[in-house]
């Protein structure tokens, strides 16, 4: 039996692109084919839920808690996308008395997006178990660092 070749990479000439919404890695469609250098987001429903003040509050609260860890010194600390979210729903639970005492947990994938977000700006990267893993495909408990 002859040796098999394993085939070449192909490349597509459209690189990937990151959703502004949700921050996952998307590639080219043949359906995006004629405006695929004016497409910003992955799908219809990121599209109608575009970034707003809680997602900015979210950024924030992540990036004020790395640096809060990264300013006791030593090795590069981490925090839990769930530290930011508790932050930013005990920030709306005084505000507002109606919220229940656990309002955060819906922030959850809110405060995973908006980690992502801030790895496609260079600014924090995503570990699991130590190591930078990619933030589109990363499933399960995830810990965030400053880059």
């Amino acid at each position: 039996m002859p040796d098999r070749k394993p085939k070449p990479e192909r490349t597509t000439p459209h690189p990937d692109k990151t959703c502004k919404t949700c921050g996952r890695a998307f590639s080219w469609r043949k359906k995006w084919e004629r405006d695929w250098d004016v497409i910003a987001f992955c799908s219809d429903a990121c599209r109608s839920r575009k970034p707003g003040e809680q997602d900015a509050e979210l950024e924030a609260a992540i990036l004020e808690l790395l640096a809060e860890r990264g300013a006791s010194g030593g090795k590069a600390k981490t925090i839990c996308p769930s530290e930011a979210a508790r932050a930013v729903g005990d920030r709306a639970q005084r505000g507002a008395d109606k919220q229940p005492p656990r309002s955060w947990e819906s922030l959850m994938e809110p405060a995973r997006a908006a980690a992502r977000r801030l790895v496609a700006a260079g600014k924090i990267v995503i570990t699991q178990q130590g190591h930078i893993v990619d933030p589109s495909t990363a499933k399960g408990p995830i810990r965030l660092r400053l880059r």
